[in-house]
């Protein structure tokens, strides 16, 4: 099968770009795979031919020369990752074998992702008059929600996957029919089973350094659990020069072989995510690492996560820092991740997806 993959951007920072690359991979010996991304950083190479076609990494509607594209690579079907551009979605929902994958809120949620300025979790469809209230100014909303409905408009004419049964529901409720909602989860790609142990025994935060992904909570709880372990930080963002402040060690994005090795360090992973997390490929990493995953219950966490005391309601600081507390304090457990997240298994599935006709 000829395959054409569009992506905004080749990059390996962040779980969905470095499942994309897991997923070309698997894919790249029994098929004709072509990559096309609107920008490339130059931090790695794709395992398939790749091209650039500017318009594919815009936010919003913007020209994208995607029949040219089409027409010299004569796809047999079309698989699009993070492209939130209306103008491609569009492009891809007349296509008559195309598939989206929808890796996070942006098709569904003109905020934070399910999460309210109120500091809540939101569980209500998109709608204006629900939506307003998060925003401080309204011409500025006013943008953002037509923007976001024309997303949506265009995916609920086309085949998704998505990585959970939470964002299937999600995708369901704002009118995404059911029958075109597809759950295949990523799976672990690129970690180094056998790395030895990186420095002393620690606590580890790998993720985005944003108030969505929940840092400063894993701060505090690290701080009130009492535990007499470092807290390591793996990853970049907004809130870095912050916590460079308070003294913590920021070790920034950091590449596949050095996460491996911190993972065979830590005692516990913290993973309290404040926007409902799409996945969480974080903690499914840090179980096939053997590291249990200290979590709030938030989006499909809870999909992949073994439950027990390390399994926390969302938002309660206390209850993670005990749960930290007694994972520490326990004997080390022989963990895996659980069956069925296996790349065999999820590349099966997806080669489903792409069989089915529109």
């Amino acid at each position: 099968m000829r395959l054409l993959h569009l992506a905004d951007r080749l990059t390996d920072r962040g779980g969905a770009y470095r499942h994309l690359l897991g997923v070309l991979e698997a894919l790249a010996p029994g098929h004709e795979v072509v990559l096309a991304v609107g920008r490339d950083d130059g931090l790695v190479a794709a395992p398939c031919p790749t091209r650039v076609v500017p318009g594919l990494e815009a936010r919003t509607s913007s020209p994208v020369d995607l029949e040219g594209l089409a027409a010299d690579v004569r796809p047999d079907l079309v698989h699009a990752h993070n492209l939130v551009n209306p103008v491609a979605l569009r492009w891809l929902a007349a296509r008559p074998r195309a598939v989206l994958t929808v890796q996070d809120h942006r098709a569904f949620c003109p905020t934070r992702g399910k999460w309210t300025s109120a500091g809540r979790v939101c569980r209500e469809p998109m709608a204006a008059e629900t939506c307003a209230p998060c925003f401080e100014d309204p011409g500025y909303f006013r943008e953002v929600y037509a923007l976001t409905l024309e997303r949506l408009e265009a995916v609920r004419r086309l085949r998704v996957v998505v990585p959970s049964r939470y964002m299937a529901g999600e995708l369901a409720g704002a009118g995404v029919p059911a029958g075109r909602i597809h759950v295949v989860p990523p799976f672990v790609h690129g970690l180094l089973p056998d790395a030895l142990p990186e420095g002393p025994a620690s606590v580890l935060f790998a993720g985005r350094l944003a108030e969505t992904k929940g840092v400063s909570d894993a701060v505090e709880a690290w701080r009130r659990s009492g535990v007499d372990l470092p807290l390591v930080i793996a990853g970049t963002g907004p809130l870095r020069d912050a916590l460079e402040r308070e003294g913590l060690p920021v070790l920034g994005w950091i590449g596949r072989e050095r996460l491996s090795r911190l993972y065979r360090a830590a005692r516990a992973v913290l993973l309290p995510s404040r926007w409902q997390e799409p996945f969480g490929i974080v903690g499914l990493e840090a179980l096939a690492m053997g590291v249990p995953v200290v979590a709030w219950e938030s989006g499909g966490v809870g999909e992949w996560h073994p439950g027990g005391d390390g399994l926390v309601p969302w938002g309660d600081r206390d209850g993670l820092a005990a749960a930290l507390r007694a994972e520490v304090g326990r004997p080390r457990a022989v963990l895996s991740a659980p069956p069925g997240f296996d790349r065999d298994t999820l590349m099966a599935r997806l080669a489903g997806v792409y069989a089915e006709r529109t």
